[in-house]
C-alpha cells in the first residue's frame, strides 16, 4: 500500500527576527508529484522549504505533513575530522551495525538499524555510482572537494527512509557529470521530491513548478520549459496592457487639459461680461458665486477622471513582475596588451598529477570556459591567476587588473554590508551611485546595509558580483568560479547579459552549458585524466 504524501500550508506567514514579513497567508498543498520551487533571491524559498520540512515553525498559520520528510540544505556543513558516513547523515545506522557486529545486544542499536541491515553496502555502492571511487564510509571529509561533499550528502539523502525529499539548490558545486547523475537519480526516484532550484536541467525533470513571490504562491503544471513559456506569455500580456493603459492616460490627459482650458476661458469671459453689465452689485455677486461653484464642480470632475486614468495605470503596473535585476557593464577600459596572462611550466598547489602542470596564455578579449570533474584544480587555477595563491614552481605573469569571484565570496566579507564591501573596492564612486547600483540588483536600502552574512545566498552573490564588476580600476581579467550558484533565473539572465557586454578577458568555471553558450565562450580548458586540454 502506497503511503499518501502531502504537505499543506494553511495561512502560513513568516517574520524575520527583526519583525520584517517575508511572506504571509500562504495556502497551498504539495503532493507526491516531483515539484520545483522557484522565485527571486531573498523572497524566502529556503525558509519555506524548512517550514515544509518541519525544521521551522511558521509565525502564523499551520503546516501539516503526511509522510516522513528529509531536508538537505544548500550549504553542506562539514566539521574537521568528520567521516563520510556522518556527512551522508547515516552514521547512526553505520555505527550501530558495527557495534552489533562486535557483539552488542543493546536494543537502541537494533532500533537504530531498523530494516536497514544492508545500508553500509548500499552506501558504498551508491558512492561508486555517483563517481566517488575510492571514497569509503570512513573516509575523512577533509579530503574531499566541495563538489564531492555535495555528492556524498546527496547520496545520503537518497538513501534515507523518507517518503519526501526536499533538496535546496542541490546542484550547486556539482560538475556536469554530477548534475547528470543527480537528474538520473531524481528521475529514477520519481515521486516525493521538492527541488528548490534554478538549475534548468533539473527543473526539466519535475511535473510541477511552484513560484514564490511577494504576492504569494502560484502553481504551474509541467516542467521548466512549460513554465517559462507560460511566464513569457503572461509578461508579454502584462506589458501590452500596461502600454495600452499608459496610452489611454496620455490621450485622456490631453483631452482633460483641453477641457480645463475651455472652462478657464468660459469663466474669464463670464467675469469680463459681468464687469461691464449694468446690474445691481448684489445680483453680480450672486452670479459670480454661481459661476465659481459651477467651475469648482467641473474642476473636481476633471480631477476625478484624472485619478481614474492614473489608477488604471497603477493596476496594470501591479500585474507586472518586480523589475528584473540589472547589472551595468563596467566602464570603458584602456586597451589591454594582446596577451593579458601567461602561465609557463606552472605546478599548481594541492593538485595531483597529471593536472598539476599547466602551460596556458590568455589573449585580450578571450572567453575561456574551465571544466572538469570536482577536485581537478579548477578553483586553484583561478586563485593562481588572481595572484591569491602562489604556484609550487613556474612563472605566472598577469599584465592587467584582475578580479576573482570565488565560491566563498571572499570579495565580500561576511561582516561587511553590501555598501561597505562595494566602497572598499571603489573609493571614487559616490555613495548614492553605490546604492543605486545595488538597488538595480534588487538590494533595497535596508538589505544594502545589513551584514552580508544576513543576506540570502543569491543576494550576497549579487553584491559580490558588484564588487567584482564595479571595482576601481576596472578588472580587465575577470575570473568567475561557478557564478550561477545561488542566482535566481532572472539574475542569471542579467549576468549573462552583462557578460555579453564585457570587453575584457573572461575565465569562468561553470558546468551550466546554457550559461556558457549565452556568454559566448571562445575557448575551453578541460581537466581530463591525461592532463589539461585546450580547445
Amino acid at each position: 500500500m502506497t503511503t499518501p504524501l502531502s504537505v499543506t500550508l494553511d495561512g502560513v506567514a513568516w517574520h524575520t527576527p527583526d519583525g520584517r514579513c517575508l511572506f504571509s497567508n500562504l495556502n497551498a498543498q504539495f503532493d507526491a508529484r516531483p515539484t520545483g520551487l522557484v522565485g527571486r533571491n531573498g523572497v524566502g524559498k529556503s525558509v519555506l522549504a524548512q517550514l515544509l520540512a518541519g525544521l521551522r515553525e511558521p509565525s502564523a498559520g499551520q503546516c501539516r505533513r503526511i509522510g516522513r520528510v528529509h531536508y538537505l540544505a544548500q550549504q553542506v556543513a562539514a566539521s574537521n575530522g568528520q567521516r563520510v558516513a556522518a556527512l551522508a547523515a547515516v552514521d547512526n545506522v553505520v555505527d550501530a551495525l558495527r557495534r552489533i557486529e562486535n557483539g552488542s545486544s543493546q536494543q537502541a542499536d537494533f532500533d537504530a538499524v531498523g530494516e536497514q541491515w544492508t545500508l553500509r553496502e548500499e552506501l558504498q555502492q551508491a558512492l561508486a555510482d555517483a563517481g566517488l571511487h575510492g571514497v569509503a564510509v570512513d573516509t575523512p571529509v577533509d579530503n574531499l572537494s566541495g563538489g564531492q561533499r555535495m555528492r556524498v550528502a546527496l547520496v545520503g539523502a537518497l538513501l534515507q527512509p523518507a517518503q519526501w525529499l526536499i533538496l535546496d539548490e542541490p546542484s550547486n558545486h556539482l560538475d556536469l557529470a554530477g548534475r547528470q547523475w543527480l537528474a538520473q537519480q531524481l528521475q529514477k526516484r520519481g515521486q516525493g521530491v521538492l527541488l528548490v532550484s534554478h538549475d534548468r536541467l533539473l527543473l526539466e525533470q519535475v511535473e510541477r513548478i511552484v513560484e514564490l513571490s511577494p504576492q504569494g504562491l502560484r502553481s504551474h503544471g509541467g516542467n521548466y520549459s512549460s513554465y517559462a513559456q507560460v511566464r513569457a506569455m503572461e509578461r508579454a500580456a502584462a506589458e501590452a496592457l500596461l502600454q495600452q493603459r499608459r496610452h489611454e492616460r496620455r490621450k485622456g490627459e490631453h483631452a482633460l487639459r483641453e477641457q480645463q482650458q475651455r472652462l478657464e476661458q468660459r469663466s474669464a469671459r463670464g467675469r469680463r461680461e459681468a464687469a461691464h453689465a449694468n446690474q445691481a452689485p448684489i445680483l453680480l455677486g450672486l452670479q459670480r458665486q454661481r459661476a465659481e461653484a459651477s467651475l469648482g464642480k467641473a474642476r473636481q470632475q476633471l480631477e476625478q477622471r484624472h485619478d481614474v486614468l492614473h489608477d488604471a495605470v497603477r493596476q496594470a503596473q501591479a500585474q507586472m513582475e518586480q523589475a528584473a535585476p540589472v547589472l551595468l557593464p563596467p566602464p570603458p577600459q584602456k586597451a589591454a596588451p594582446e596577451w593579458v596572462a601567461q602561465l609557463q611550466q606552472v605546478h599548481l598547489p594541492h593538485v595531483a598529477a597529471p593536472l598539476q602542470l599547466l602551460d596556458i596564455a590568455l589573449r585580450r578579449g578571450e572567453r575561456v570556459a574551465v571544466s572538469g570533474i570536482n577536485g581537478a584544480g579548477k578553483s586553484t587555477l583561478l586563485k593562481v591567476l588572481a595572484r591569491q595563491l602562489a604556484p609550487l614552481s613556474g612563472d605566472v605573469q598577469v599584465q592587467v587588473p584582475a578580479a576573482l569571484l570565488d565560491q566563498q565570496l571572499e570579495l565580500l566579507p561576511a561582516d561587511l554590508s553590501a555598501v561597505e564591501g562595494l566602497r572598499a573596492h571603489n573609493r571614487s564612486m559616490e555613495e548614492g551611485e553605490l546604492r543605486s547600483r545595488l538597488s538595480l540588483l534588487g538590494l533595497d536600502a535596508v538589505q544594502a546595509q545589513l551584514p552580508s552574512a544576513q543576506l540570502s545566498g543569491g543576494q550576497r552573490l549579487k553584491a559580490a558580483l558588484a564588487c567584482a564588476l564595479y571595482a576601481d580600476p576596472p578588472a580587465q581579467l575577470l575570473l568567475l568560479d561557478e557564478p550561477g550558484n545561488h542566482l535566481d533565473l532572472e539574475a542569471l539572465a542579467a549576468l549573462e547579459s552583462v557578460l555579453q557586454q564585457y570587453s575584457g578577458t573572461l575565465v569562468v568555471v561553470s558546468h551550466d552549458e546554457a550559461f556558457l553558450q549565452a556568454v559566448g565562450i571562445t575557448a575551453r580548458l578541460q581537466a581530463t585524466a591525461e592532463g589539461w586540454r585546450w580547445q
